[in-house]
């Protein structure tokens, strides 16, 4: 059965035309699997879908996402996630042959949903961000994950309650332009000038007209930070509420306030 695979040049070269035909032809396609971005289900025979190549040093390991999600692409990631990448598959291999297998859970891709919060009494434009696995410490082998840590070292405070909006961050902001989200940008480094983007979508991200209007109105957006497992893709702005108040609750929420860059 032919999948509606997506498999871009810089991977099938390092696949291998005979590889890249075989998942065309969905022989060694999977007809169902979880993105390696929203982490959410899809299907190769219904949507059209992303071959994403993740690269180490020695080891490849081929996952699936939305076509909406992420394009088709080659990642390099160090070696040692993807070891651990396959140990959790079992061991399972093909020789040199690249594996069809999810992202490795240490090679996280944060995720983002926008809405608008009530805080206070007044409607907030909002970003909600959630890695899709662990985030470790820069040069920390393995457990734990770090990423409310390294946010409260850059200057996210800790959310017991949502009762009042988060302070503002100096040097970050969040870009929209023509009326898209395209990035959270952080200071550069080495007291650069230059922001450099911390997250950045991979293809523009459509917001509401209402949460647009309103981020146009404060200039002001409110960036809030969960762990893996903490927050979900909510469907509707209440839900999203819901499970702000829990993370929250829990110990598990930090945010901050950026101006907004762009219109």
């Amino acid at each position: 059965m032919l999948r509606l695979l997506d498999v871009s040049d810089d991977v099938r070269a390092e696949i291998g035309d005979e590889e890249a035909d075989r998942l065309l032809a969905g022989e060694n396609a999977p007809g169902s699997y979880d993105c390696t971005s929203c982490r959410t289900p899809g299907d190769t025979g219904q949507e059209r879908t992303s071959t994403v190549l993740f690269v180490g040093d020695e080891t490849a390991v081929l996952a699936f996402a939305h076509a909406a999600c992420l394009p088709s692409q080659v990642v390099q990631v160090a070696e040692d996630q993807l070891q651990g990448a396959v140990q959790s598959l079992g061991g399972a291999g093909q020789g040199a042959t690249p594996q069809a297998a999810e992202a490795p859970p240490a090679q996280a891709v944060l995720g983002v949903t926008s809405g608008l919060i009530l805080v206070n009494g007044d409607l907030h434009p909002a970003l909600v961000v959630e890695p899709t696995g662990p985030i470790s410490r820069p040069g920390v082998d393995g457990g734990g994950d770090d990423f409310l840590p390294l946010l409260i070292e850059q200057g996210f405070m800790p959310v017991p309650e949502l009762t009042q909006a988060p302070r503002s961050l100096p040097g970050w902001s969040v870009l929209l332009a023509m009326g898209q989200l395209h990035a959270v940008l952080q200071p550069g480094t080495g007291g650069s000038p230059q922001q450099v983007a911390w997250w950045q979508a991979h293809q523009p991200l459509v917001v509401t007209e209402g949460w647009r209007t309103a981020a146009n109105k404060t200039q002001t957006v409110l960036v809030f930070a969960a762990p893996v497992g903490s927050i979900g893709r909510q469907p509707r702005e209440d839900l999203l509420r819901d499970a702000l108040d829990k993370a929250a609750a829990d110990g598990r929420l930090v945010a901050a306030a950026m101006p907004l860059a762009g219109t």
